[in-house]
């Protein structure tokens, strides 16, 4: 069980003035980039920085996730944050880049979980 990776999440309404302003902050080029039309957003990642893009309207219900943890197993961490008070706003399901739920921590903290597609 292991955490490989934190995303720490910027929200925008204009994608190509977000990802050209990070990939010179960061000095790197972006790595991913998708739309995820069931929810009418783009997403995209420059080094630690997932950028979520759609209307104010859109993002509202994303807005209090605080970070996404990339992890090796799912299902393990799921286990893990049940025994540690924490609990399930959504549960496992299948997205573009693998799959994800949202956690409330004990502490109050929102955080996306997702296991990449191998």
């Amino acid at each position: 069980m292991k955490v490989k990776h934190i995303l720490n999440r910027i929200y925008v309404n204009e994608m190509d003035q977000a990802v050209a302003f990070y990939e010179n902050l960061l000095d790197e080029k972006c790595s991913m980039r998708f739309e995820h039309k069931q929810f009418h957003l783009e997403l995209a990642q420059v080094g630690c920085i997932l950028i979520i893009c759609g209307t104010d309207e859109v993002l509202e219900s994303f807005k209090n996730t605080k970070a996404t943890f990339i992890v090796d197993s799912i299902i393990e961490f799921k286990d893990f944050l049940l025994e540690n008070d924490a609990t399930i706003m959504k549960d496992v399901k299948e997205t573009p880049t693998g799959i994800n739920m949202i956690v409330k921590h004990f502490d109050g903290m929102i955080v996306e979980y997702v296991e990449q597609q191998k």
